[in-house]
C-alpha cells in the first residue's frame, strides 16, 4: 500500500499508466468487452466498476489536452439505447479531477475496436453496464511547483 495512491490501484496497473507516454491510450472495458481478442496487453482488475477506476486513475493521469476528444465511449449500435447513467458517473469522475475536459466522444463499435488495438493497454474492469467502455488519451504529466531554496 502507498500513501495517496489508491488501494484500487494493482502494481501491474500503477506500472502500466506509469510507462504510458502523451497520446498513448488506454480502455477501461466492460466485463463484456473481448479485450484479450483486441489487445495483447490486458491488465485484470475484477470486481472494480469503472467509475472508481476513472476516480483512482485520473488523479495521477493527465488527460490529452491538444486532442479535441481525449475521452470516447463506443457508441450504441443502431437499436439499443443507452442508460445516460453510465456516462454521467463517468463524467463526474472526470469532473473531479480535470473538468476543462471536453464532451465524452462517441464511437462507433467496430471504430472503438480498432482503437483498443492500438491501445497501449486495456483494462477489463467487472463493469457490468452495457456500453460501459471507456478510452482515455494521456496527455503531458504537469510538473508540479518545485520548493525554492532557501
Amino acid at each position: 500500500m502507498l500513501v495517496g495512491i489508491s488501494p484500487l490501484f494493482s502494481p501491474e496497473l500503477l506500472a502500466l499508466i506509469y510507462r504510458m507516454g502523451h497520446g498513448d491510450e488506454i480502455v477501461l472495458a466492460d466485463a463484456h468487452f473481448p479485450g484479450e481478442s483486441v489487445n495483447p496487453t490486458v491488465i485484470r482488475a475484477d470486481g472494480l466498476g469503472v467509475a472508481a477506476l476513472l476516480d483512482a486513475i485520473l488523479p495521477l493521469f493527465a488527460l490529452d489536452t491538444y486532442v479535441e476528444q481525449p475521452v470516447y465511449m463506443m457508441a450504441p449500435v443502431p437499436g439499443d439505447t443507452l442508460d445516460p447513467a453510465v456516462e454521467g458517473a463517468y463524467r463526474s469522475a472526470i469532473d473531479r479531477h480535470w473538468p476543462a475536459t471536453p464532451p465524452i466522444a462517441r464511437v462507433e463499435r467496430f471504430a472503438f475496436y480498432d482503437r483498443a488495438r492500438e491501445a497501449f493497454a486495456v483494462v477489463m474492469t467487472g463493469e457490468t453496464a452495457k456500453y460501459g467502455n471507456i478510452g482515455l488519451k494521456k496527455g503531458v504529466t504537469p510538473i508540479a511547483a518545485r520548493p525554492t531554496s532557501a
